[in-house]
């Protein structure tokens, strides 16, 4: 006789089958589209989130609602990846997506209860999507990347609901800047973007109007010491994903000293050991050095007198970027 087979399920758990299981995944699917169908459109309100640590967010944006929803339910968390899929891939219209995935749910429960097999209306659904796209092809308006009028409209679009209008123009203009400045072509006339390579930087203390395209890369370090260079022109920059600073060991070891002049010995091998480090820094030429890790006080003096601009703890993610 075959072994019965073993579910291990939480405590509390339920199971359901059948219309059952459908009813309630649709259920809950049309919830979370209800949660955020009132933030939609021109009239749309927002909303006010607080999570588990008291932090109060106020939003009409899909994605940010429902990725602060603590959601457990399979069937509504579908609804979630729906909105996380269209933020990911357009980056805009995660409210919309949701809502039409949750009037799709309540239409294809109706037909259920007319007794329609599932398969039947997923089939029809696939129809209509194909045919949605026919039509969305014979309306789609074409933009070339010299078009910037249609470009900072289609920007302006995706600013509306974020909080920003009365600055939607002057962002418009620095979106469709910053995405022309890395924009790629190839020899087949393809164009490509890297979002990756567009870093949004936040600064207390001034207004949206004041934002600006700084065609480089900014890293948010200060200098090691207040004796480098503030400005350094025709840089020859150094990257170092190693320490500049002497290795510590991984064995636990015991020096024994007994007089002073050993004492000067063993802080004079130190410095000695560390100037070779730094030199070795000075002889590649550079005259900036961002380095992901430490950076010895002794050897920020030693570069400060070198006159190299220095920083230390840099992400990895700007080395790569610079």
């Amino acid at each position: 006789m075959a072994a019965q087979p073993i579910f291990i399920l939480r405590e509390g758990s339920k199971r359901t089958h059948g219309s059952d299981a459908q009813h309630n995944n649709i259920m809950a699917a049309k919830a979370v589209a209800e949660a955020v169908r009132t933030t939609l459109g021109p009239k749309g309100m927002d909303k006010m989130l607080v999570d588990a640590m008291g932090d109060v967010v106020i939003t009409n944006d899909g994605a940010t609602i429902l990725k602060e929803m603590d959601i457990e339910h399979p069937g509504a968390k579908m609804i979630v990846e729906v909105a996380k899929t269209q933020d990911a891939e357009v980056g805009d219209g995660t409210t919309t997506a949701a809502v039409l995935a949750g009037e799709l749910l309540t239409k294809a429960e109706d037909l259920l209860e007319s007794g329609v097999h599932p398969t039947v209306i997923a089939s029809g659904y696939r129809l209509a999507a194909i045919q949605a796209v026919k039509i969305l092809d014979t309306i789609t308006i074409s933009a070339s990347p010299e078009d910037t009028e249609t470009l900072e409209k289609i920007a302006g679009t995706a600013i509306t609901g974020k909080g920003a209008e009365s600055h939607k123009a002057h962002l418009s203009n620095l979106a469709v800047r910053a995405i022309k400045s890395i924009v790629e072509k190839d020899e087949n006339g393809k164009i490509t973007v890297d979002i990756e390579d567009v870093k949004t930087e936040k600064r207390p203390g001034g207004s949206i109007k004041d934002s600006e395209i700084v065609e480089g890369v900014i890293v948010d370090k200060e200098r090691v010491h207040t004796g480098m260079p503030e400005v350094v022109k025709d840089a020859k920059v150094l990257l170092l994903s190693v320490p500049i600073e002497l290795k510590k060991t991984e064995t636990k070891a015991e020096i024994k000293i007994t007089t002073p002049d050993q004492m000067q010995l063993f802080l004079d091998q130190e410095e000695a050991m560390l100037r070779e480090i730094v030199d070795k820094v000075i002889d590649t030429g550079a005259n900036v050095v961002f380095c992901q890790k430490g950076i010895d006080d002794l050897a920020q003096y030693y570069l400060t007198k070198a006159g190299i601009f220095a920083m230390r703890r840099v992400k990895k993610l700007s080395l790569i970027h610079i």
